[in-house]
């Protein structure tokens, strides 16, 4: 049984209609035969939505219970009884009522497509959690439900929902969004037109880079080489040159003048005679790239001009900016620059070649060829060392009457010079060889045979052919030379690029096999590991379409110990890209074991923190729960005595003693669950709007109402959070002021405020006029098993406060603690306000906006 396949509906906003399309997809299904059912479909009490799922099977959904109310969820078992072709599952970013089988809706939807089941899901772009940031500085509302990237990536098909702003707007205003009485707020805050314009481009955009994915994808798996211009990339080439932050400037308003275009700048670690890079310009111009949105890639190659096409081709780049040639007049005698060389080569894409201020000024380095000889410069060795013995022979017979026989070797010499200076050792052999059969044919007497009588001749020819053989050695040796010290420079530099990558802080293992990647012109790299020296072996990390499962499956595979293997697909390297590669895995090596040993200090880090915690729970176990304990056993056993008479006054007395030590008990085990929720992470807001005033009276029943006073506008303060958290971190600072206030009555507050890329918030006070505490204490009150000063043991195991800062942050918001005017101490709670809830009156509350 495979893995079932995922579909997801993405949207901007909600009402583009996501839902609606996945309703009808299911009912072209079903009408072509396929088992749909509807697993999980929220109406949201619009009919058209309901009526959709007419004549869908509708999986009966799961009820539980949580806090006082009754909710309903998928029940994932249910469906996975029923085993459906294909289950309907919306709000993919949903967070399940606690208690649920998992703690999101796409952790369900994972185990179904695990078991073989097809999915189809929807989810609007601002709830994926790369977005969250920048969907809040466009709206104000920071999303508390959102999905993982990954988990909308790894779908098998994302199909976009768009829709217009104006039309949104005009359905929401029909009502077929939200219902009448919140289409106003609605239209006014999070649905303006400029609101709905900027998530229309993020989802756009978002979808735009998913398409690329599969596009690329699709092209390397079936070899295709050509530029497809599906989307602007414009490539700069870069030399390490002075006039490189140029190029990239240009090169960005090149790709600033279309919406979604990809700006990427790479260096070719280059033996083809450009001139040497400076580290410390290439440094600054990879900050200049990415300060401008782009990236930066280093690769080696022979030929800057190959390797800078072939990498452009393979990004399937529309548009390539290149520099004008820094070359002297003369020195363009020695062949056409890069610039030249690519724009005749591009083929299908845009080459623009840029003027600067360094032109024709020459280069750092002189130019020099560092690389083996090419084919045109091996071509004209051959075409010396074979036809040009001939063209001479010819020449000399033409010119010359009388025979001078030293003469014409010395010149049969110099052009088998020639052919080594040009072509290497082999033209040169061949003019060699040539150049001696004609001089013994035609000049040597006895003449035009292979003969020769005379012994001073014999001695000519074989100094001819040693001289040649040994200037065609050496100039082949000098050639080798310069290769390997081509290729050693590159080296060195890929090296020194690497070295700085892990200074500059790129230490994520698949950022490293991407660098792998590009500099080799890899398809594929994985960093395989096995537990055992002969045990099997288990992907660590991977780039590149395919990675291979086995070291030997690679095409090049570098050891790194007994348990780790660099492996690579797509070409076999030479012995020399061995040695770098080495290097390379090395470093991943080093980047795994480093990934590792922090994981392994997170883990210590929460081992520690839980030793703590479990050793201040001792400490309160030992006597602020004794004590309370220690009391009720005390008034019981005193009212079973059979031998005292209590009144009921004393019996009334021994009963209040009772009930105050269990709610005592009750209050801190509460505190002490909540804690350990905190700790582990699992508390999950439920969030909801509501008004304040739904909370504050629950949360001010464990004191005497004649201790509190409250100043909260009626109906104009609307929060989304939770509204049961909040109550218990407002039971519990109210409860701790009380407990330390001083004459007069703990003032609650709550007012209105917006605050600067955040929104509009809402901020509670809660106002004591004790003894206060100073500045330097004010974080360590928040802190789990703090209580402050002189507090007596039995007062409580200083869990109140952290609780609450807990859960207030839980729901995005802040508690923090401020001297009250007058002396005492102010606890300020700060929380999502809904948009457009309340016009604040007060004109102080104006003056605080930013």
């Amino acid at each position: 049984m495979g893995r079932g396949r995922l579909r997801i509906y993405l949207g901007a906003a909600p009402g583009v209609g996501k839902t609606c399309a996945m309703l009808g997809e299911a009912h072209r299904r079903a009408a072509r035969g396929t088992d749909v059912v509807v697993a999980f479909v929220e109406d949201h009490g619009r009919s058209y939505t309901r009526d959709a799922q007419q004549g869908l099977e509708i999986v009966p959904r799961r009820t539980l219970a949580y806090r006082g109310g009754e909710f309903t969820e998928m029940d994932v078992d249910a469906v996975l009884a029923r085993r459906p072709a294909v289950a309907l599952v919306d709000e993919l970013a949903h967070t399940n009522v606690p208690g649920s089988r998992n703690t999101k809706r796409w952790q369900d939807i994972q185990e179904l497509l695990d078991a073989g089941i097809d999915v189809v899901s929807a989810v609007n772009i601002q709830h994926l959690e790369s977005l969250g940031d920048v969907v809040q500085s466009i709206t104000g509302v920071r999303q508390q439900e959102t999905v993982p990237d990954e988990a909308v990536r790894r779908a098998d098909q994302i199909e976009l929902v768009d829709m217009t702003p104006e039309a949104l707007r005009r359905r929401l205003a029909h009502g077929n969004v939200y219902a009448p009485e919140k289409v106003d707020a609605a239209l006014s805050n999070y649905f303006r037109p400029g609101n709905l314009t900027a998530l229309r481009e993020l989802a756009l955009l978002w979808t735009a880079d998913r398409v690329d994915e599969y596009l690329q994808r699709y092209r390397a798996e079936n070899h295709i080489d050509s530029t497809w211009q599906a989307r602007e990339r414009i490539v700069v080439g870069l030399t390490g040159g002075p006039e490189g932050r140029t190029l990239i400037r240009r090169a960005a308003r090149i790709a600033a003048k279309g919406s979604g275009s990809e700006l990427l700048a790479v260096y070719v670690a280059k033996s083809d005679g450009l001139t040497g890079a400076s580290p410390e310009e290439l440094t600054v111009q990879r900050g200049l790239v990415e300060d401008l949105g782009g990236s930066f890639h280093s690769v080696l190659g022979d030929s800057a001009a190959e390797a800078l096409l072939e990498f452009a081709r393979g990004v399937n780049a529309t548009q390539i900016v290149l520099g004008s040639s820094r070359r002297k007049p003369w020195q363009w005698v020695l062949g056409p620059g890069v610039g030249a060389t690519v724009a005749r080569e591009a083929g299908d894409i845009d080459v623009h070649i840029v003027t600067h201020e360094h032109v024709a000024k020459g280069r750092v380095a002189p130019i020099r060829r560092i690389t083996r000889l090419g084919k045109a410069r091996s071509a004209a060795g051959w075409g010396i060392g074979v036809a040009g013995p001939v063209l001479l022979t010819a020449l000399i017979e033409w010119m010359h009457s009388g025979r001078n026989q030293q003469t014409d070797m010395l010149l049969y010499l110099g052009l088998t010079v020639g052919a080594a200076l040009t072509g290497g050792l082999f033209p040169a052999l061949a003019s060699a060889a040539v150049g001696s059969l004609l001089v013994n044919w035609y000049f040597t007497p006895p003449l035009h045979t292979l003969t020769i009588s005379d012994t001073a001749n014999i001695i000519s020819m074989g100094v001819f052919l040693a001289v040649a053989l040994s200037v065609a050695y050496v100039v082949d040796l000098a050639a080798a030379r310069t290769a390997q010290a081509a290729r050693s420079r590159a080296e060195a530099e890929t090296l020194s690029f690497l070295a700085q990558s892990v200074l500059s802080g790129e230490k994520a293992l698949p950022a490293l096999l991407e660098r792998v990647q590009e500099t080799f012109q890899m398809e594929s790299v994985a960093l395989l590991e096995r537990e055992e020296d002969f045990g099997p072996w288990t992907c660590a990390a991977s780039v590149g379409p395919h990675p291979v499962s086995r070291p030997e499956d690679a095409d090049v595979d570098v050891p790194v110990g007994d348990k780790l293997a660099l492996a690579l697909s797509g070409r076999v390297l030479p012995a020399d890209d061995r040695r770098v590669l080495g290097a390379f895995a090395a470093q991943a090596a080093v980047v795994l074991e480093r990934r590792r040993l922090s994981q392994a200090a997170r883990e210590a880090r929460r081992m520690a923190e839980g030793n703590r915690i479990r050793t201040a729970l001792l400490a309160a176990v030992s006597h602020d729960l004794r004590t309370p304990l220690a009391g009720i056993k005390a008034s019981v056993s005193s009212l079973r005595a059979d031998d005292v008479q209590w009144s009921p006054q004393d019996e009334a007395e021994l009963l209040a003693g009772i009930e105050e030590g269990a709610d005592r008990l009750d209050h801190l085990i509460g505190n002490l669950l909540d804690m350990s929720r905190l700790q582990t992470g699992t508390v999950v807001p439920l969030v909801r709007e509501f008004d304040l005033d739904e909370v504050l009276p629950f949360a001010l029943r464990g004191v005497p109402p004649e201790s509190v006073r409250t100043e909260v506008p009626e109906g104009m303060l609307l929060v989304s959070g939770d509204p049961g958290l909040l109550e218990r971190a407002l039971a519990n600072v109210i409860e701790n002021a009380v407990k330390y206030n001083g004459p007069g009555r703990v003032l609650v507050s709550g007012s209105l405020f917006r605050q600067f890329g955040q929104g509009e918030r809402l901020e509670v006070r809660v106002a004591d006029h004790g003894p206060g505490i100073p500045d330097e204490a004010k974080e360590k009150v928040f802190e789990p098993f703090q209580r402050y000063g002189d507090a007596p043991r039995g007062a409580g195991v200083g869990l109140g406060l952290a609780v609450a800062r807990g859960f207030v942050e839980s729901m995005g918001g802040s508690l923090t603690a401020e001297d009250t005017p007058g002396g005492g101490l102010t606890m300020v709670f700060t929380l999502p306000a809904v948009p457009g809830s309340a016009v604040p009156t007060d004109p102080a509350v104006h003056h605080a906006e930013l």
